[in-house]
């Protein structure tokens, strides 16, 4: 096949595949904001709009002091790190950022990367080795699938396994058929998202600690979409279920969500695990750090998260007016202590469609179908930030109230 064959060839697959999308009503649209992220916010062909669907969960992504600590980092360390970690790409943005992760979180050390994504791809092929196991929740972020996925690739005997969502009869069943084989010699691995984020649901830390210690296994918790939002203090899932940080063998999040809302991630644990990632992980030798700007305005907004911890008590406050309000309104939400407000309609077009008539009314929420959740469980999922007014809720609430009465039910 010469080359104008190949590129023939790849076309028209990717454009069958496209065109699939697309009669399947999956196709995704990207919608540009043209303002900065707040509660309220500019939409291209939309105007200003109610946003509902941002991760910015204690509303830190525009505040003045998180703006103004990246402007300082911009104008101390320039607009790029121009390296990875190891050769000069070491600033001291990220020490004053990484000792403040691994100070509010309660671990000897933290280490940075430019997406949760990222340090989670770095965890697993450099912790593991092909003698160990991981057992994952099935319902379990796509960046924990596929960073087992990239360990077992590399790691040829790695054994990798799931157990059924939150379900401990089968976790234990899980361990319990490795520890009864005689060849297994490795470090069992144990790991959950803290928060699980189209559910709204949280994980068992509690449960699962204990069936740690009982089989002697390492604990990973992904709490992307835990901080700030779980525990009186914000310090997030293990916090809520009563946990202390040692109770974590190995902590990852992101700094893209709660924590600012700009981007990268962290893994937190012991400074023997964060030095071998320092020394051995792919995604921190051949990539370059997390910008300066970025990791100063992530350290001012855990800075803030610490001095005002009010903010989590009124994010709480907020997404529990929501849920009541959502009731009210004659739809079904599913209850969670989270920020994640999941409204279900079952039909995917008609996600689609409510989501579409939101925005109209000035409330932008995205509908969720198949096969992001499964077949018949469609949703609009509702995130509350504390930066929302109880006037905003209850606009929301006033556009839900309108649909229903659209739909005649």
């Amino acid at each position: 096949m010469d080359i104008a064959a190949a590129s023939q060839h790849f076309e028209s697959r990717a454009q069958a595949l496209l065109q699939g999308v697309r009669d399947s009503g999956q196709w995704k649209h990207l919608k540009t904001i043209e303002s900065a992220m707040d509660p309220e916010i500019t939409l291209e062909g939309h105007g200003d709009v109610l946003c509902f669907c941002s991760n910015n969960y204690l509303g830190l992504a525009n505040e003045a002091r998180v703006v103004q600590a990246g402007h300082e980092g911009l104008d101390r360390h320039g607009g790029g790190t121009a390296s990875v970690r190891f050769i000069c790409g070491t600033f001291s943005a990220h020490h004053e950022l990484e000792q403040r992760i691994a100070s509010f979180f309660g671990f000897e050390a933290s280490y940075t990367f430019v997406s949760c994504w990222t340090a989670t791809e770095a965890l697993f092929p450099t912790l593991c080795t092909s003698d160990d196991a991981i057992i994952s929740d099935e319902l379990n972020h796509a960046c924990i699938i596929d960073g087992i996925r990239l360990a077992a690739s590399i790691h040829k005997g790695l054994r990798k396994t799931v157990y059924r969502h939150s379900d401990m009869d089968h976790l234990r069943e899980r361990l319990m058929k490795l520890r009864s084989d005689d060849t297994f010699t490795g470090v069992v691995w144990i790991v959950t998202d803290g928060v699980f984020s189209m559910e709204g649901d949280i994980a068992k830390l509690a449960e699962i600690r204990m069936l740690c210690d009982e089989f002697g296994a390492m604990l990973i918790v992904d709490d992307s979409h835990g901080h700030g939002v779980m525990g009186k203090t914000g310090r997030g899932t293990h916090e809520h279920c009563g946990l202390r940080s040692e109770q974590v063998d190995i902590l990852t999040g992101t700094l893209g969500k709660a924590l600012g809302g700009g981007a990268g991630g962290f893994v937190a644990g012991s400074q023997t695990a964060i030095d071998l990632l320092v020394q051995r992980a792919r995604p921190t030798l051949f990539s370059n750090a997390l910008p300066t700007t970025v990791a100063a305005s992530a350290e001012m907004a855990i800075r803030v998260l610490q001095e005002e911890p009010e903010r989590v008590d009124r994010l709480r406050a907020n997404a529990d007016r929501a849920r009541s309000g959502i009731r009210d309104a004659g739809f079904e939400v599913l209850e969670s202590p989270t920020a994640i407000c999941p409204i279900i309609v079952g039909d995917t077009a008609r996600a689609i469609r409510l989501s579409e008539r939101l925005l109209e009314k000035g409330v932008f929420v995205i509908g969720f179908g198949y096969p992001v959740v499964p077949e018949g469980e469609a949703r609009l999922r509702v995130q509350i930030s504390a930066a929302h007014t109880e006037g905003h809720i209850d606009r929301l609430v006033n556009a839900l109230k309108e649909l229903k009465a659209e739909e005649g039910a």
